[in-house]
Parts: structure tokens; C-alpha cells; sequence
């Protein structure tokens, strides 16, 4: 194969989903019950013999990758996506239930054997496990498997490095791939010292990262001391922005849930829209009018998913520092997921982290396109939101709830006698507020407005006393 070819060619990946918590299921095919009980048993004996070898971690509780409502399936159907996100192709699938986590490799020896088959069989480039896997872990996985192996948060750290576009994103990225990397140094000289273009080799850019803690960890620092000029950068153009009261409304969601799509739709900006999880790293700005006229600025943020790692939470509150800041959050739903309830949960679960929670929420159930007729009465009679970001349906009655929802710039009725001579008030006035009445009294204009509180106190000089 040619060089350009290979460069090109999609990693060819085998799937790991765990199931924790779970009592095993039945025996699987073609294994008697003798051979799965020595197997059983020689995957506790490994177990624990392994975990005997192995210097001491601090202990951890495990995380089951399947939280409340959703299932297995599901969660692998949510990981497939973010395979392909970032520009994998799946080679297989295998599913481990298992009771209890087995400390050496999460899954154990038996199921070890059999993903080594498989991936020897397929070809595989590498194993991607949809869970958390400790140092430990992952140092054993390597040597036993015939290629290299990722877990759950390095993928998801990967996918951000290639969406990472402005300055600001590479930054966080890197100081999230360099915190995750420090502690599963030893013994991962093949998959650090190489920076090739594969999933998981997007690394930050140092070399000899598995000898070097102290290097890591200066480049760490340095990372934090940008990330803070970054900050300081954003408190300045925000005190800039409030020195001219805009209110700031949020775009919060899960990943894929049409945000960037309703972001374009709202503003006629062109972000990237895709349906590929984590197409927008960098948050955007705009600005937008709504019915009463008075402005607003509208923030896309990046998505949320489950079990978000925490270094990628610490890392970007500077980019989420929007959310902390705004007004109004817009959460943004999958009108047409299976799993909705559990997305909710998710995201107002990193909003409590972001001490956001509080806020002012609007839930925007999106993509109304995809709803069959039932569907879509079911959730018109629960009250929720409806929109099509795609086709624009619902968006004028979601820029109303955006106005009544507003409390900080609240709107007043006025009534206002104008000289016609004042052309720049007159054309402040049409700018910034509704007017429902306009009558000519001599060389006055008399107005009946409704406006913002902040315009109508720039013009109390004109504002008819007692009205």
C-alpha cells in the first residue's frame, strides 16, 4: 500500500462495551459448562494474581458506563458514534457483563483471550473499551492485545483535538491529553513516543512523554498560565460588553442535538453543522434581535455527553465560562432519542459543576422533523417547546419565550413626545422598540412604545410625565 493511501486509509477498530453490576448471562455459544466454569475461575485466579503483581493505585470506585436509563445497547450505539467521529471504522463489537470490574483488565483473562482473536482476525488497528480504564489496566491490556489499546476518555479527548480549531481550544485540549496522560506513563513507550495521525496519536506534541513526568508537567503549568491570559482576555471583553448592557443567552445540549444547526438558524451565521459528535469545539457569539426589539447575544457552546471526563470539564471552563455568565440557557434536546430522559440528566448534571443550575432554562425540544404526527402531539400536550432547526418550524415562538424569559433588561410601556428635529432618537426609537401608535402634534411626534429598560431611561427627557 502506498504511502498516501495509508495516511487515508479509516483505523479498523474492535468495540468494548462493559457492563458492570450485572450477573453474567448465559453461557456463551459454544462453550460447555465445564470449560466456562475453568474459565470463570481462571479469570478470578489471573485476576488476582495480576492485581498482586502490580504496585498499589489509589483505590477508585468504578463507574459503570451504563448510568440509569440507558442500557448496553444504547451505550454502544452512543460509542459507535464516537468511533466514527473520529474517523474509525468498526471492526467488531463484544460486550463483557460482568458483576464486578476485574482490577488487572476490567473485563477479564477469558474475554482478554477472545478480543485478542478477534482483533487478530479483523485486522484491527486498535481496541477502544467504552469505560474508564486505570493505569494498571491499560499497561496490561497492551501486553496482551495485539495492538494498541483506548479507553472511553482518550477517544473523546482525541476527537476534541481534531475539532480544536482557534488557539484557546488547542490549549485546553492539550492540557487535558497531557493530565490524563501523566499518571499511564510507565510502561507506554510504543503508544507515546509515536505522534502519528491515528485515533489516540494526536498527542500534544512532546517527545519521550513515558521518561520526561517533569517535562509534562512544566508544559502543564505553562498550559494553565496561557489558559489564564485566555481568561483574563474574555473578563475584559465581557466587562467591555456589559459596559453596553446585551444580555448573553447560552446554548447548552447534548452532543448532536442540533445546536450548531439552530445556532445558524437563529443568527444566519454558518457555523459547521454536523452530525458528527463534537463538530463545534470553539464557542461563537452572535448577535440576534428579538420580537421586542431589544438585542441579545447568542453563545454555542460545546456539547455535553455522559461521563464527560473531569479534565476536559476543568479544562474548558474558560470556553464555559459563557454559560456561567448568561442570562438564559436554551437546552437544546433530541426531540427524536430514544434516550432523552437520560441526555437531560447528563447535561444538568455538568451544569451543576458549573454552578449553572439555578439559571433561567428553556428546553427546547429539536428536531421536530423527525417526530411522527403522534410523536408530536404527545410532547405539544406536555408543554414542551417544539422546534426544526433544519426547516425553522417553532423558532419565531422560541424567540418569544427567549423575550419573556429576559428579567435583567426588563421591558416598560412609554409614551413619548418627540420634536421631529431629533432624527437620531427617532431612529433610535424605530431601532430598539415596538411602536404602536405615532401621531403628529405640530413639530412633535407623539409615541406609544414598548422598549427596554435601559433605552427608555436613555430617553426619560422625552417620556410624557405620569404616563
Amino acid at each position: 500500500m502506498h504511502e498516501s493511501e495509508n495516511q487515508t486509509r479509516q483505523e479498523r477498530a474492535v468495540l468494548v462495551g462493559v457492563d458492570l453490576g450485572v450477573r453474567p448471562r448465559s453461557p456463551r455459544p459454544g462453550i460447555g459448562g465445564a470449560r466456562l466454569a475453568a474459565l470463570q475461575s481462571r479469570e478470578a485466579t489471573a485476576g488476582s494474581e495480576a492485581a498482586s503483581l502490580e504496585e498499589p493505585e489509589a483505590p477508585s470506585a468504578p463507574r459503570p458506563v451504563d448510568a440509569p436509563g440507558l442500557d448496553a445497547e444504547e451505550s454502544m450505539a452512543e460509542f459507535r458514534e464516537l468511533v466514527t467521529s473520529a474517523g474509525g471504522e468498526v471492526a467488531a463489537e463484544l460486550m463483557q457483563r460482568r458483576a464486578r470490574p476485574d482490577p488487572a483488565t476490567l473485563i477479564g483473562q477469558g474475554k482478554v483471550e477472545e478480543i485478542a482473536g478477534v482483533a487478530a482476525s479483523t485486522d484491527a488497528d486498535l481496541v477502544l473499551f467504552d469505560h474508564d480504564l486505570s493505569p494498571t489496566q491499560l499497561r496490561n491490556l497492551e501486553a496482551a492485545l495485539p495492538c494498541r489499546v483506548l479507553d472511553r476518555t482518550q477517544l473523546i479527548l482525541d476527537i476534541f483535538a481534531r475539532h480544536a480549531r482557534t488557539r484557546e481550544g488547542q490549549l485546553q485540549v492539550e492540557l487535558a491529553q497531557l493530565e490524563y496522560m501523566l499518571p499511564r506513563l510507565t510502561g507506554r513507550g510504543k503508544a507515546m513516543s509515536q505522534l502519528g495521525g491515528g485515533i489516540g496519536t494526536r498527542g500534544p506534541g512532546e517527545t519521550q512523554l513515558e521518561t520526561d513526568r517533569r517535562k509534562i508537567q512544566r508544559r502543564i503549568d505553562q498550559l494553565k498560565k496561557d489558559l489564564e491570559a485566555v481568561r483574563r482576555v474574555r473578563r475584559q471583553q465581557r466587562q467591555r460588553r456589559e459596559a453596553v448592557p446585551v444580555p448573553t443567552v447560552a446554548l447548552v445540549g447534548y452532543t448532536n442535538a442540533g445546536k450548531s444547526t439552530l445556532f445558524n438558524r437563529l443568527t444566519g451565521a454558518a457555523v459547521l453543522q454536523s452530525s458528527r459528535m463534537f463538530a463545534t469545539l470553539d464557542p461563537k457569539l452572535r448577535a440576534i434581535e428579538l420580537p421586542s426589539r431589544r438585542k441579545v447575544l447568542l453563545s454555542d457552546t460545546v456539547g455535553f455527553i455522559r461521563n464527560l471526563p473531569h479534565t476536559l470539564v476543568t479544562s474548558f471552563r474558560a470556553t464555559l465560562e459563557e454559560v456561567e455568565q448568561a442570562e438564559v440557557l436554551l437546552h437544546v434536546r433530541d426531540a427524536a432519542s430514544h434516550y432523552g430522559e437520560e441526555q437531560k440528566a447528563q447535561v444538568e448534571k455538568v451544569l451543576g459543576e458549573l454552578d449553572a443550575l439555578r439559571k433561567p432554562r428553556i428546553e427546547v425540544l429539536n428536531k421536530l422533523d423527525l417526530l411522527t404526527p403522534e410523536d408530536r402531539q404527545a410532547r405539544i400536550s406536555q408543554g414542551a417547546l417544539l422546534v426544526s432547526a433544519r426547516t425553522g418550524e417553532g423558532v419565531e415562538a422560541l424567540l418569544v419565550a427567549i423575550d419573556e424569559a429576559l428579567q435583567s433588561d426588563p421591558l416598560l410601556d412609554a409614551e413619548m413626545r418627540i420634536p421631529q428635529s431629533e432624527g437620531s432618537v427617532l431612529a433610535m426609537i424605530d431601532a430598539g422598540m415596538i411602536v404602536h401608535e405615532r401621531a403628529y402634534e405640530g413639530n412633535l411626534v407623539h409615541l406609544t412604545v414598548t422598549g427596554p429598560a435601559s433605552l427608555v431611561g436613555r430617553l426619560r427627557e422625552w417620556r410624557v410625565r405620569g404616563a
